[in-house]
């Protein structure tokens, strides 16, 4: 597979005006109209409606297009649900297919036709069993609106070929996703993890092959960034096998569907005492983890684990899961494995409850490999500023074994006894007053540093660049009390010099500066008469 620097693939037909929504506004537009159809309608049930309808939509194509394949077969049996259970493909009853419900979008039944469609096929297909939302006949659920909602989806991908028009969908979903998380505000960003940010943690540790995990994975946002960088770099959809858990009832079900649109096949467990109390995938070690954990959260359960052979580092404290999120994920990774982990800024600085101790601990263990500190305003859920932390189970990679998952590393070089420091605050734009999103150019330059820093093919070299990035070594880090801030280490930005003599600068310095202090004065002496004007007259 090739490898180097990370590269965003542009895919043509993104590029150019398509009929029926492949242009990149149509996300938009569609989603104007189907908010506009919401009227007073919470986003956090309207979210269920749409989305239950785009994945209806979704998988009813997918079957369509595999039935028509095999009524040109002469051996085929249409009719037959292994055909397409062989190809990845939900077998869709009758009373299920997409035709049938636009054919009934006007009638006042519609809710209960799409509650049985949605039922038809749990029954049918044992990995959609308890997906599905199944609440479309409530009385309270306007049926007008139902149909309009349901013409307007129908309208996505029409006129296209069968791929194009899934994977349009597939666009169309995650859009949605974005939207509500945005429209739900802190309860919308318990779900969904900014697609910017994500990207980030993908690009920076290049999961091309290999076992990739999330013990939070919320809607399924990393396993969705993940298959698309592995397509995008050359590779193939199943180069990696993807796990995850989700103690969000409601959350895993979003995650299913929104993989399920994605043609993800996928692992993802749910239960609802979570990743700490009950690991639904205990003996997993993963080559990739990725995951946006709750920030800070103190109700974790931590006093009824105080023995768990987890805390490699040192015992997390019971009012903050931040540290045990860091040592699970560890715990989780192979001998060659890497994570790239979301936490609160304060991770990297706090000392309270021993998390200075556990932090001290894991560097000097050497398993720290990067920290990047984010602007504010990344995510929908919270305005605390965050940072990723990205662990490594191995910096010599010249002395790994000659598996895939080390072999693919082997040519970088050996990074034991430092870590990359990098200061991203001042990258990203503002998309709207409250919150900030990463370019396709800050990517990039975080990216393109991590990688030249780790010593990768084609990277380029290395250089620490002061105010954005440096290399220090672990005595540097101990001389800062193991505090991992970048700010600490990358130092102020090298003010830009001109080509003006300081002679000629400072002369113009202090024109100015006589100007201003003309202009003050004569301001003071026109507010004094005014003054005395108003004296005179009272």
């Amino acid at each position: 597979m090739p490898r180097g620097r990370p590269r965003k693939r542009a895919d043509k037909k993104d590029k150019k005006d398509m009929n029926n929504g492949a242009n990149l506004g149509f996300e938009a537009q569609l989603w104007a109209a189907a908010d506009k159809l919401r009227g007073n309608m919470e986003p956090s049930d309207y979210k269920h409606v749409a989305l239950g309808l785009i994945f209806l939509k979704y998988i009813s194509d997918a079957f369509e297009a595999k039935r028509a394949a095999l009524l040109k077969e002469e051996l085929a049996d249409a009719e037959d649900p292994e055909e397409y259970v062989a190809e990845n493909v939900f077998w869709v009853p009758k009373e299920a297919r997409w035709s049938h419900l636009q054919a009934n979008a006007k009638q006042p039944t519609i809710g209960t036709l799409i509650d049985e469609a949605m039922q038809a096929l749990e029954t049918k297909n044992d990995s959609l069993k308890g997906v599905l939302p199944k609440d479309y006949a409530r009385p309270a659920l306007n049926k007008i609106m139902l149909g309009e909602l349901i013409d307007l989806v129908s309208g996505i991908g029409m006129g296209e070929e069968a791929d194009r028009s899934r994977d349009i969908l597939g666009r169309v979903y995650e859009y949605f996703l974005s939207g509500f998380a945005g429209a739900e505000g802190k309860r919308g960003g318990e779900f969904y993890t900014p697609q910017s940010v994500v990207r980030l943690l993908v690009e920076m540790l290049e999961p091309y092959k290999g076992r990739v995990y999330d013990p939070c994975c919320g809607s399924g946002g990393m396993f969705v960034q993940s298959e698309r960088f592995v397509e995008e770099h050359g590779g193939r959809r199943g180069d990696i096998a993807v796990y995850g858990q989700e103690s969000n009832y409601t959350t895993w079900r979003l995650a299913k569907m929104n993989l399920a649109v994605r043609g993800i096949d996928a692992d993802i467990r749910w239960n609802n005492e979570g990743s700490f109390h009950k690991d639904e995938l205990p003996d997993l070690r993963a080559d990739h983890v990725l995951a946006n954990p709750p920030f800070n959260i103190s109700d974790w359960g931590g006093d009824r684990l105080r023995d768990d052979l987890r805390w490699k580092f040192g015992l997390p404290p019971v009012g903050n899961a931040n540290y045990a999120w860091l040592q699970h994920i560890y715990h989780h990774l192979t001998p060659t494995g890497t994570a790239g982990v979301v936490l609160a800024n304060g991770s990297m600085s706090s000392g309270q409850s021993g998390e200075g101790d556990i932090r001290r601990a894991m560097v000097e263990g050497d398993v720290v490999d990067c920290m990047v500190a984010l602007p504010g305003q990344l995510f929908y859920a919270t305005q605390i500023p965050a940072c990723l932390w990205f662990l490594t189970r191995n910096k010599n990679p010249g002395a790994s074994s000659s598996s895939d998952a080390a072999g693919q590393e082997s040519a970088w070089r050996d990074r034991r006894g430092e870590v990359l420091f990098i200061d991203a605050r001042k990258l990203g734009h503002l998309v709207d007053r409250t919150r900030r999103e990463f370019a396709d150019e800050d990517i990039a330059k975080i990216v393109e540093t991590y990688h030249a820093w780790r010593g990768e093919p084609g990277a380029g070299a290395y250089a620490d660049e002061p105010g954005f990035c440096k290399a220090a070594t672990l005595e540097e880090i101990r001389n800062h009390n193991h505090v991992l801030t970048p700010g600490r280490y990358v130092g102020a930005a090298v003010a830009e010099v001109d080509d003006v003599p300081f002679e000629e600068r400072f002369t113009a310095l202090k024109k100015t500066l006589a100007a201003q202090f003309a202009e003050a004065e004569e301001l003071s002496a026109t507010i004094q008469t005014k003054l005395e004007e108003v004296d005179a007259h009272g």
